[in-house]
This record gives C-alpha cells, sequence and structure tokens, in this order.
C-alpha cells in the first residue's frame, strides 16, 4: 500500500455567508496521480490555496508528511505548485523569474536552465514573461513547481492553454513523477484527460467530499458496466440472459445486458447453438461517472441537448 503523504482533514472557509469549503477530508498517496475534480464552484482552488496557507482555513489543516506548508524549512524543495500561471511579474524573463525563486530556497542557479529545457522554454529564456501566452505560462509554472525536485505536487489546471502535443506532454510528465515514488495531486476540468492520467479520484461537490478511491471503482460505483451483444437470434439469447437475472435493453437486431458478465453471456449462447456477432464488455466513461455522482452538486446549469437516436444502449 502507498503511504499517505498529503492529509486534508475538516477543512472548512467561508466567504462571507457562503460556504466555499465544507468539513473537507481526504487523503493522497504517493507513487500516484490523484485527479481533484468538481464542478466550477465546488471549491477546489480554494482548497488548494488552503493547503498551501494562502488562504487561511476557518476550521481544519493540510499537512504534508505531517507538516502544514508553514513549517517547512525549504518549501519548494518539499512541495510545489502551479495554482495560477499568469501570476508572474510580467517585466521579469523566465529565466529571471525562475532565478528569484531559487535564490530564496537555496536553489543552484544550474537547475534553472536545467527546468526551462525540461519544459521546453530554452528559447525564450530571455523573454518577458508579459508577452507569454498562457500556454506559455502555464510551461513556466510547471518548471516553476519543480525547480526545488519537490516530492509533493499541486497543480491546478495545468493543461490550460497546451496544444494537443503539450497536453500530452503533461500528462506523460504527472504519470512519470508519480513512477518516481512523487504524490501528485491535480484538479482539471478536462474528464477524458483526467481518465488517461489519474489512478485515484477525490470528488467534491458544493465544498464536500462526493468520494474518494481509484478511478475505475469510482467509474463502476457510479455509471456501471454492460455487456453489447449482437445476434441473428437476438430474442431467444435475450431471454436465456434475463432469465440469470440480468437487466436487458433490446435494440434493433441487439441489446444491452448489466448484471450479468460476457462470459456467461458467450457459454449461454454456446450451449443453445446461437451465433454472436457481437459480445462486447463496455464501461461508463469517467465523464458519464462524474455527470452522474454530481448531478445535485452543480453550481451552474445548462439546457438539455438534444438527444441522438440511438440503437442499444446501456440500461437504464
Amino acid at each position: 500500500m502507498c503511504a499517505v503523504v498529503l492529509v486534508a482533514h475538516d477543512l472548512t472557509k467561508r466567504f462571507g455567508s457562503t460556504i466555499a469549503v465544507d468539513r473537507l477530508s481526504f487523503e493522497v498517496h504517493e507513487g500516484r496521480v490523484t485527479g481533484f475534480l468538481g464542478p466550477n464552484g465546488s471549491g477546489k482552488s480554494t482548497t488548494m490555496r488552503m493547503m498551501l496557507q494562502l488562504d487561511r482555513a476557518d476550521r481544519g489543516s493540510a499537512t504534508f508528511d505531517g507538516r502544514r506548508y508553514r513549517e517547512l524549512r525549504h518549501p519548494l524543495r518539499e512541495v510545489g505548485a502551479l495554482l495560477d500561471a499568469k501570476y508572474v511579474h510580467p517585466t521579469r524573463t523566465a529565466r529571471n523569474h525562475l532565478r528569484a525563486m531559487a535564490l530564496t530556497n537555496g536553489i543552484p542557479y544550474p537547475r534553472v536552465d536545467e527546468m526551462l529545457g525540461l519544459v521546453g522554454l530554452e528559447e525564450v529564456a530571455t523573454k518577458r514573461v508579459g508577452g507569454f501566452s498562457l500556454g506559455m505560462n502555464q510551461r513556466l509554472g510547471l518548471a516553476a513547481a519543480m525547480l526545488g525536485d519537490p516530492h509533493t505536487l499541486l497543480f491546478d489546471e495545468p493543461v490550460n492553454g497546451l496544444d494537443p502535443e503539450g497536453i500530452l506532454w503533461v500528462r506523460n510528465f504527472m504519470r512519470t513523477l508519480a513512477g518516481e515514488g512523487r504524490t501528485v495531486l491535480v484538479s482539471s476540468h478536462m474528464l477524458a484527460e483526467m481518465a488517461l492520467t489519474a489512478q485515484d479520484l477525490v470528488v467534491i461537490g458544493r465544498g464536500r467530499l462526493i468520494s474518494q478511491g481509484r478511478v475505475e471503482d469510482f467509474v463502476r460505483d457510479a455509471a456501471g458496466s454492460w455487456v453489447e451483444v449482437r445476434s441473428p437470434q437476438v430474442a431467444e439469447l435475450a431471454q436465456l440472459v434475463e432469465a440469470r437475472g440480468a437487466r436487458v435493453s433490446m435494440g434493433e437486431g441487439a441489446f444491452s445486458a448489466s448484471g450479468i458478465e460476457a462470459a456467461t453471456i458467450g457459454e449461454l449462447a454456446a450451449e443453445n447453438g446461437i451465433v454472436l456477432h457481437e459480445l462486447s464488455p463496455k464501461q461508463a466513461s469517467l465523464e458519464e461517472a462524474f455527470l452522474e455522482v454530481t448531478r445535485d452538486a452543480q453550481q451552474y446549469r445548462s439546457g438539455s441537448p438534444v438527444r441522438r437516436e440511438s440503437g442499444a444502449g446501456e440500461p437504464r
């Protein structure tokens, strides 16, 4: 079992009469990428700011290996963070921005150029940050987070403004960091990307914890799995599957079944001489699972889109 490195305990934050974070507790393990998910206004950014003691918690605490952030002797060497990529003095060059951070934390200057090279900003190292695009600022923020070679990293929407190549690079970068035994907590609204990047999830809504655990467990428990079946004898096979206690949703020349394994359906077909054209185990996406569990925690709602007609689908 991976060690617990980052612990949030009973974190609470009010802004006037609004409760932004409400008695929030969760754990983040080393050697894992943990996705921090929630609808707009759910309190993710405020939680991360409280972890770094940039915002004062009204109640509760967050610790890194048992210590609060302000108790860390050399914080950049232990915890790296990218919370706001644009929060950089616009007249400084990329290199001087990192050098100022290195100087205050006793980090050797050669590390600055090493990190600029890591994120692909060598050619603009002497350019003023005020002229950078959002994507370039994100890369500079990643370099700053890694400057002290920390064990724990916090990223708030790190792929905003990046092109597809940059998004792929960040995904591989985070998985590499976790593979080195580091602890990575990353918030994002790009759920398809999180499905490819994170192993664990912390999901919140309206400032409260909704779910914590492995990605696959979250998706299975929240949105379920089913089996898609196609056969020229679909009605006969569907009756056999229903007799085994499965839920069946019929389509044209096909059906979907939940509560039964694909192997069991295949065995039923073989035992009864039924031809199969398709037997495909399916699972809901992270996006579908997320929308299901946060249905009552959405602060802003859009109108319902026009639904596209389909054949067999997931049983409801």
